[in-house]
């Protein structure tokens, strides 16, 4: 009886919120620790998106930094190189360049090793398997400022790079 009481009470709950404008969702009381759960991982995956998800190495700081994860075999990573070879010219001792190649385990496993020495393990977990991406990081923060994949237009880039730059 208590039960049936309470789920009546709920879904009345839900009717007088819902007429106000509020969207709710309903869940099972035995599926909330798991629905809790599963909002704290959204919450730190939402965060991780934003951010590299720690600080950036000494080596790193002062310069924005713009990471690419490559792969030999990589159709998008051949489509943006002669970008990334154009901007690194421009930006040549003013932007920190991250090359994490994951075309295999070997070099896998070295980029891991790379992303820990510079504090972007947890960036490299979250996005080894996005290939031809660029991110241009603050490394003040660690925050992203802009991340791509398999987009060649120059101007995308500088706009956020000139910006970075203009900040510091």
């Amino acid at each position: 009886m208590k039960v049936k009481y309470l789920t009546t009470l709920t879904a009345l709950t839900a009717i007088a919120l819902l007429s106000f404008g509020t969207a709710i969702a309903l869940v099972k009381p035995e599926s909330l620790p798991q629905s809790l759960s599963e909002a704290i991982a959204g919450e730190a995956a939402y965060a991780q998106f934003n951010s590299v998800g720690g600080t950036l190495a000494k080596k790193l700081q002062g310069k924005p930094v713009v990471i690419d994860i490559y792969a030999s075999w990589c159709s998008a990573c051949k489509n943006i190189a002669p970008t990334i070879s154009q901007l690194k010219q421009q930006y040549a001792g003013k932007v920190n360049f991250v090359v994490l190649d994951v075309s295999d385990k070997s070099t896998t496993a070295q980029s891991e090793a790379i992303a820990k020495e510079l504090g972007l393990s947890n960036f490299f977990t979250a996005n080894k398997t996005q290939t031809g991406s660029l991110t241009i990081v603050d490394p003040a923060t660690g925050k992203i400022l802009s991340q791509h994949r398999n987009n060649a237009n120059k101007s995308t880039y500088t706009k956020v790079l000139d910006a970075a730059l203009a900040k510091r």
